[in-house]
């Protein structure tokens, strides 16, 4: 009876008004296991989390549905809009097919930088134990790269060592340059921010922390009202904004400028 009485809270929260403009907004989703009409099925929770214009980070909001798909984002992040938000600056994400026309659709200016971790792991998926720290050294140098321009060249020359053995990496990085590629524009403090979605990922984490007890959630409201009340607890801790926000605010006022509010 005390957890019942923490749904409609948990509903309330899902339903506040958010801020109009954020910064960034990191997407990604975690998945668990549900009991579903006698069965037990895997569910994915889609969870946004945000960094408003005055550099502080929330969660805005976690959202129960099937496995992780575009078609369910197109449908979170029209509830975002619905909640007062009018823009996302840069979008951060994992390399799910059609994410990107699911974020325009709604947030037509928002940038999109494809998570660079998700990437490396792709990547290294396939690739024999002994070239791993070889092969890892030489896509370094595509990521880690001063400038774009700079990053193509590495891509070329990782290109020539490795296509003959891994035709795929290569390939994979180029198919997805356009959404890799978006921090190249921005100073460094910017790029540490975007190029990985390790700020939600970190989140994640501790909500697995949490509900890594429970193997099975008997409903999807028993699963949405344990993640409630993690969150809750975690969240605690996220005052004050962060330390290097001033100068990314700076820097984002330029690159942003006509989208500032006044």
């Amino acid at each position: 009876r005390i957890t019942d009485k923490i749904l409609p809270v948990a509903k309330e929260w899902q339903q506040r008004p958010l801020e109009s403009i954020y910064a960034v907004v990191f997407l990604d989703a975690i998945h668990y296991h549900v009991r579903s009409e006698g069965q037990i099925v895997k569910k994915a929770v889609y969870i946004a989390t945000g960094i408003d214009l005055d550099g502080r980070k929330d969660v805005l909001g976690m959202w129960v549905g099937e496995n992780e798909s575009a078609k369910f984002w197109a449908t979170v992040l029209n509830g975002l809009r619905n909640r007062g938000v009018e823009d996302i600056f840069i979008a951060c994400t994992d390399n799910l097919a059609g994410f990107d026309a699911a974020i325009h659709a709604t947030f037509p200016q928002t940038e999109i930088q494809n998570c660079i971790i998700h990437q490396l792991r792709n990547s290294s998926k396939y690739v024999s134990y002994k070239d791993l720290k070889a092969l890892m050294a030489d896509l370094k140098a595509v990521y880690a790269a001063v400038d774009e321009q700079a990053a193509l060249d590495a891509l070329d020359t990782f290109g020539e060592h490795w296509d003959r053995k891994y035709p795929k990496i290569s390939q994979s990085w180029r198919d997805n340059w356009a959404n890799l590629s978006t921090y190249f524009k921005y100073p460094q403090e910017v790029r540490r921010l975007i190029y990985t979605t390790n700020a939600i990922e970190g989140f994640n984490r501790q909500l697995r922390k949490v509900t890594k007890a429970k193997s099975v959630f008997p409903t999807d409201d028993s699963l949405l009202k344990m993640l409630y009340l993690a969150m809750m607890d975690i969240t605690k801790k996220w005052t004050g904004r962060r330390q290097d926000w001033s100068v990314i605010h700076a820097q984002m006022a330029v690159y942003f400028a006509e989208r500032m509010p006044e």
